[in-house]
Protein backbone atom coordinates (compact mmCIF):
# COMPACT_ATOMS: atom_id res chain seq x y z
CA UNK A 1 0.00 0.00 0.00
CA UNK A 2 1.24 3.02 -1.18
CA UNK A 3 2.59 5.47 1.93
CA UNK A 4 0.27 8.53 1.13
CA UNK A 5 -2.70 5.68 1.93
CA UNK A 6 -1.42 4.38 5.28
CA UNK A 7 -0.55 8.17 6.46
CA UNK A 8 -4.14 8.99 4.93
CA UNK A 9 -5.95 5.79 6.36
CA UNK A 10 -4.42 6.28 9.93
CA UNK A 11 -5.57 9.56 9.95
CA UNK A 12 -8.38 9.10 9.43
CA UNK A 13 -9.02 6.19 11.83
CA UNK A 14 -6.88 7.30 14.79
CA UNK A 15 -7.37 11.05 13.81
CA UNK A 16 -10.53 11.68 13.32
CA UNK A 17 -12.76 8.76 14.14
CA UNK A 18 -12.08 8.67 17.89
CA UNK A 19 -14.18 12.30 18.16
CA UNK A 20 -16.84 10.48 15.33
CA UNK A 21 -17.20 7.87 17.42
CA UNK A 22 -17.93 9.82 20.81
CA UNK A 23 -20.05 12.19 19.42
CA UNK A 24 -22.18 9.29 18.25
CA UNK A 25 -22.46 8.13 21.73
CA UNK A 26 -23.12 11.51 23.39
CA UNK A 27 -25.69 12.71 20.62
CA UNK A 28 -27.07 9.16 20.36
CA UNK A 29 -27.36 8.74 23.88
CA UNK A 30 -29.47 11.94 24.72
CA UNK A 31 -31.70 10.88 22.00
CA UNK A 32 -32.31 7.86 22.97
CA UNK A 33 -32.99 8.99 26.62
CA UNK A 34 -35.42 11.85 25.28
CA UNK A 35 -37.18 9.96 22.26
CA UNK A 36 -37.33 6.38 24.12
CA UNK A 37 -36.63 5.72 27.87
CA UNK A 38 -38.57 2.42 28.29
CA UNK A 39 -35.66 0.79 26.53
CA UNK A 40 -33.00 2.16 28.54
CA UNK A 41 -32.47 -0.80 30.53
CA UNK A 42 -30.24 -3.70 30.90
CA UNK A 43 -32.77 -6.13 30.00
CA UNK A 44 -31.72 -8.77 32.07
CA UNK A 45 -32.69 -12.62 31.17
CA UNK A 46 -31.83 -13.93 34.26
CA UNK A 47 -36.20 -14.47 34.53
CA UNK A 48 -35.56 -17.02 31.90
CA UNK A 49 -32.74 -18.87 32.97
CA UNK A 50 -30.49 -17.89 36.32
CA UNK A 51 -27.71 -21.20 36.19
CA UNK A 52 -24.88 -19.40 35.49
CA UNK A 53 -26.13 -15.88 35.25
CA UNK A 54 -24.97 -14.47 38.31
CA UNK A 55 -21.55 -16.28 38.61
CA UNK A 56 -21.03 -14.72 34.44
CA UNK A 57 -22.23 -11.17 35.43
CA UNK A 58 -20.36 -10.57 38.76
CA UNK A 59 -17.09 -11.85 36.83
CA UNK A 60 -17.77 -10.07 33.86
CA UNK A 61 -19.08 -6.95 35.56
CA UNK A 62 -15.76 -6.41 37.53
CA UNK A 63 -13.55 -7.18 35.22
CA UNK A 64 -14.66 -4.84 32.08
CA UNK A 65 -15.33 -1.84 35.35
CA UNK A 66 -11.71 -2.42 36.18
CA UNK A 67 -10.71 -2.89 33.37
CA UNK A 68 -12.08 0.60 32.08
CA UNK A 69 -11.12 2.29 34.39
CA UNK A 70 -7.19 1.57 34.45
CA UNK A 71 -7.04 2.02 30.69
CA UNK A 72 -8.60 5.74 31.13
CA UNK A 73 -6.19 6.34 33.98
CA UNK A 74 -3.10 4.41 32.53
CA UNK A 75 -3.66 6.62 29.08
CA UNK A 76 -4.70 10.03 30.39
CA UNK A 77 -1.73 10.57 33.03
CA UNK A 78 1.34 11.70 31.25
CA UNK A 79 4.51 10.35 31.70
CA UNK A 80 5.59 13.80 33.61
CA UNK A 81 3.22 12.87 36.58
CA UNK A 82 3.83 9.31 36.81
CA UNK A 83 7.35 9.54 36.66
CA UNK A 84 6.93 10.55 40.81
CA UNK A 85 6.49 7.21 41.81
CA UNK A 86 6.51 4.96 39.14
CA UNK A 87 9.21 4.50 36.15
CA UNK A 88 7.80 3.60 32.73
CA UNK A 89 9.21 0.16 32.88
CA UNK A 90 7.99 -0.62 35.96
CA UNK A 91 4.13 0.38 34.52
CA UNK A 92 4.55 -1.43 32.05
CA UNK A 93 4.67 -4.35 34.10
CA UNK A 94 1.85 -3.52 36.31
CA UNK A 95 -0.44 -2.81 33.45
CA UNK A 96 0.69 -6.21 31.95
CA UNK A 97 0.04 -8.36 35.04
CA UNK A 98 -3.00 -6.12 36.10
CA UNK A 99 -3.98 -5.96 32.90
CA UNK A 100 -3.85 -10.12 32.08
CA UNK A 101 -5.32 -11.07 35.82
CA UNK A 102 -8.84 -8.68 35.20
CA UNK A 103 -8.57 -9.50 31.40
CA UNK A 104 -8.61 -13.20 32.62
CA UNK A 105 -11.67 -12.55 34.92
CA UNK A 106 -13.62 -10.76 32.53
CA UNK A 107 -12.59 -13.42 29.96
CA UNK A 108 -14.27 -16.09 31.98
CA UNK A 109 -17.59 -14.23 32.50
CA UNK A 110 -18.01 -13.27 29.53
CA UNK A 111 -17.65 -16.95 28.05
CA UNK A 112 -19.95 -17.93 30.31
CA UNK A 113 -22.26 -15.20 29.10
CA UNK A 114 -21.96 -15.62 25.30
CA UNK A 115 -22.29 -19.34 25.66
CA UNK A 116 -25.66 -18.80 27.67
CA UNK A 117 -27.11 -16.88 25.65
CA UNK A 118 -26.03 -18.86 22.36
CA UNK A 119 -27.04 -22.09 23.47
CA UNK A 120 -30.49 -21.54 25.66
CA UNK A 121 -33.20 -21.25 23.07
CA UNK A 122 -35.38 -19.64 25.00
CA UNK A 123 -32.80 -16.53 25.76
CA UNK A 124 -31.09 -16.55 22.09
CA UNK A 125 -35.41 -16.18 20.44
CA UNK A 126 -35.37 -13.35 22.80
CA UNK A 127 -32.25 -11.93 22.53
CA UNK A 128 -31.93 -8.89 19.55
CA UNK A 129 -29.51 -8.21 17.21
CA UNK A 130 -27.96 -5.47 18.96
CA UNK A 131 -27.39 -8.39 22.36
CA UNK A 132 -25.71 -10.96 20.26
CA UNK A 133 -23.37 -8.48 18.57
CA UNK A 134 -22.34 -6.31 21.86
CA UNK A 135 -21.18 -9.71 23.76
CA UNK A 136 -19.18 -11.02 20.27
CA UNK A 137 -17.83 -7.31 20.00
CA UNK A 138 -16.64 -7.19 23.75
CA UNK A 139 -15.56 -11.05 23.09
CA UNK A 140 -13.33 -10.14 20.23
CA UNK A 141 -12.09 -6.63 22.10
CA UNK A 142 -11.25 -8.46 25.08
CA UNK A 143 -9.57 -11.32 23.12
CA UNK A 144 -7.56 -8.79 21.48
CA UNK A 145 -6.44 -7.17 24.33
CA UNK A 146 -5.14 -10.54 25.97
CA UNK A 147 -3.06 -11.02 23.13
CA UNK A 148 -1.17 -7.58 23.32
CA UNK A 149 0.28 -8.60 26.18
CA UNK A 150 2.39 -11.03 24.54
CA UNK A 151 3.42 -8.22 22.07
CA UNK A 152 4.10 -5.69 25.03
CA UNK A 153 6.51 -8.47 26.59
CA UNK A 154 8.92 -8.18 23.46
CA UNK A 155 9.16 -4.87 24.44
CA UNK A 156 9.66 -4.08 28.48
CA UNK A 157 10.96 -1.03 28.35
CA UNK A 158 6.96 0.55 27.47
CA UNK A 159 8.10 1.87 24.48
CA UNK A 160 4.53 1.40 23.03
CA UNK A 161 2.52 2.18 26.16
CA UNK A 162 4.21 5.61 25.85
CA UNK A 163 3.05 6.39 22.37
CA UNK A 164 -0.31 4.70 22.96
CA UNK A 165 -0.71 7.10 26.47
CA UNK A 166 0.54 10.12 23.65
CA UNK A 167 -2.31 9.33 21.22
CA UNK A 168 -4.84 8.89 23.72
CA UNK A 169 -3.96 12.29 25.37
CA UNK A 170 -3.12 14.02 22.46
CA UNK A 171 -7.33 12.97 21.32
CA UNK A 172 -8.35 13.93 24.92
CA UNK A 173 -7.08 18.02 23.98
CA UNK A 174 -8.13 18.38 20.96
CA UNK A 175 -3.87 18.43 19.89
CA UNK A 176 -2.94 17.61 16.33
CA UNK A 177 -0.65 14.94 15.39
CA UNK A 178 -2.13 12.33 17.47
CA UNK A 179 -2.20 9.51 14.93
CA UNK A 180 1.16 10.19 14.11
CA UNK A 181 2.34 8.40 17.54
CA UNK A 182 0.60 4.80 16.82
CA UNK A 183 1.76 5.00 12.84
CA UNK A 184 4.14 2.05 13.19
CA UNK A 185 2.53 0.60 16.29
CA UNK A 186 1.88 -3.29 16.31
CA UNK A 187 -1.77 -4.13 14.36
CA UNK A 188 -2.74 -5.81 17.37
CA UNK A 189 -2.86 -2.35 19.63
CA UNK A 190 -4.35 -0.76 16.61
CA UNK A 191 -7.16 -3.28 15.94
CA UNK A 192 -7.80 -2.58 19.87
CA UNK A 193 -8.17 0.73 19.61
CA UNK A 194 -10.21 0.49 16.19
CA UNK A 195 -12.73 -2.12 18.05
CA UNK A 196 -12.70 -0.49 20.95
CA UNK A 197 -14.08 3.19 19.64
CA UNK A 198 -16.42 1.12 17.47
CA UNK A 199 -18.36 0.08 20.80
CA UNK A 200 -18.35 3.82 21.48
CA UNK A 201 -20.20 4.05 18.24
CA UNK A 202 -22.27 1.78 18.91
CA UNK A 203 -23.33 2.40 22.50
CA UNK A 204 -26.68 4.35 22.48
CA UNK A 205 -27.97 1.53 20.20
CA UNK A 206 -27.35 -1.51 23.02
CA UNK A 207 -28.04 -2.17 26.12
CA UNK A 208 -25.03 -0.83 26.98
CA UNK A 209 -26.82 2.96 28.12
CA UNK A 210 -28.01 1.17 31.30
CA UNK A 211 -24.00 2.30 32.28
CA UNK A 212 -25.13 5.56 32.46
CA UNK A 213 -28.50 5.24 34.97
CA UNK A 214 -26.42 4.06 38.04
CA UNK A 215 -29.30 4.46 40.41
CA UNK A 216 -26.84 6.43 43.05
CA UNK A 217 -30.07 8.69 44.13
CA UNK A 218 -31.77 5.66 45.95
CA UNK A 219 -28.84 5.81 48.47
CA UNK A 220 -29.35 9.36 49.87
CA UNK A 221 -32.83 8.44 50.03
CA UNK A 222 -35.03 8.90 53.22
CA UNK A 223 -37.36 6.16 52.83
CA UNK A 224 -40.75 5.33 51.13
CA UNK A 225 -43.88 4.00 51.92
CA UNK A 226 -45.97 1.40 49.42
CA UNK A 227 -49.64 2.00 49.98
CA UNK A 228 -52.05 -0.26 47.99
CA UNK A 229 -55.67 0.08 47.46
CA UNK A 230 -58.00 -2.66 48.85
CA UNK A 231 -60.10 -3.45 46.14
CA UNK A 232 -63.83 -4.92 46.29
CA UNK A 233 -62.85 -8.45 46.63
CA UNK A 234 -60.93 -8.36 49.04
Amino acid sequence: MPESITLFLNHLIFGIYPYLAVLVMVLGSILRYDRDQYSWKAGSSQILRSKGMRLGSNLFHIGIILLFFTHLVGLLTPESVYHYVITTEAKQIMAMVGGGILGGICFIGLTILLVRRMTDPRIRATSKFSDILLLWLLYIQLILGLISIFYSAQHLDGSSMVALGNWAQHIATFRSGAADFILHEPWVFKAHIFLGLTIFLIFPFTRLVHMLSVPVKYIFRSGYQIVRKRGKGF
